[in-house]
């Protein structure tokens, strides 16, 4: 049974699990707040003002990384709760406002960076793009190289990697400010765990679109969308739904076992039990 474990948000998203404190961090965007939930505790504010975080996920020392699209950068929480720059410029340029991030097991940083943060000052400050563009980056913390892998999305949002990260899912939610734009997931092979080739549509996803996905151990994307989150095998075939009645944002698994489902939709904090497990590190 869906559970709601908390309401009052202007638009959640991003969840994110810490399995070692039990508790799930989330954004609320407009409200400029990174929220925090445990089941000893309940909800709690964690940190605001905080960049107008959106995504996060952790890296491979347990650190919380973040997409802030007020501050238009990928951020890093240290263990002494300090944030620095993980990274904010392409060739001298401005990123636009770095939407959604995963880690792969080689500590590289692969984010989205559609415009969504700086076309108002609702989830960010509205702004002209540097970049003229809507990349997926790769980031290498080690030299400190940022590359684009994808240049031909209308707008980048949620992206995970498949267990073996020899594929990549990366949502297009162009839909959001066009009924001709994109609402789809498409998937990319990963070459030398570094470039992407032969792209192509995944699902095509309605009601809605797809914004926030993850994976779990055997291959299937959970995804969000208009009725809630929809399940797809390897082979792009709707496995089931799993039904909220607000407008799923994202989605992480969390748990002791990783099969409690943490989904920000709208304007709260869902769980759900599910016969499955999250293939997400760490």
């Amino acid at each position: 049974s869906l559970r709601k474990l908390w309401t009052g948000a202007v638009w959640a998203e991003g969840p994110v699990y810490f399995a070692e404190g039990g508790y799930v961090l989330w954004s609320d965007i407009p409200n400029d707040r990174l929220m925090r939930w445990s089941a000893k505790d309940g909800a709690s504010v964690h940190m605001k003002p905080c960049g107008y975080m959106n995504g996060h996920t952790r890296d491979l020392q347990g650190r919380l990384i973040s997409c802030e699209h007020g501050n238009r950068r990928v951020s890093r929480q240290e263990k002494d709760g300090k944030v620095v720059t993980v990274v904010d410029r392409y060739r001298g340029k401005r990123l636009n406002s770095p939407n959604d991030v995963v880690v792969k097991s080689d500590g590289t940083v692969w984010f989205t960076d559609p415009p969504y943060g700086i076309l108002s000052d609702r989830e960010g400050h509205k702004s002209e793009s540097e970049l003229g563009k809507n990349y997926v980056f790769r980031f290498d913390p080690g030299s400190g190289d940022l590359r684009i892998v994808a240049d031909d999305f209308d707008k980048p949002n949620g992206i995970c990697f498949s267990p073996d990260e020899k594929q990549v899912y990366i949502a297009d939610t162009g839909a959001s400010h066009s009924k001709e734009g994109p609402h789809h997931i498409r998937v990319f092979d990963v070459v030398d765990g570094q470039k992407l080739s032969s792209g192509k549509v995944f699902a095509d996803i309605s009601p809605g679109f797809a914004d926030g996905l993850r994976v779990d151990t055997g291959g299937n994307v959970w995804t969000s969308a208009g009725d809630g989150i929809q399940v797809y095998s390897p082979r792009a075939e709707l496995l089931g739904k799993a039904l909220v009645p607000e407008v799923v944002a994202n989605l992480t698994f969390g748990g002791p076992g990783k099969d409690t489902l943490f989904i920000t939709a709208t304007t709260s904090l869902y769980a759900i039990k599910v016969k499955a497990r999250g293939a997400q590190r760490p």
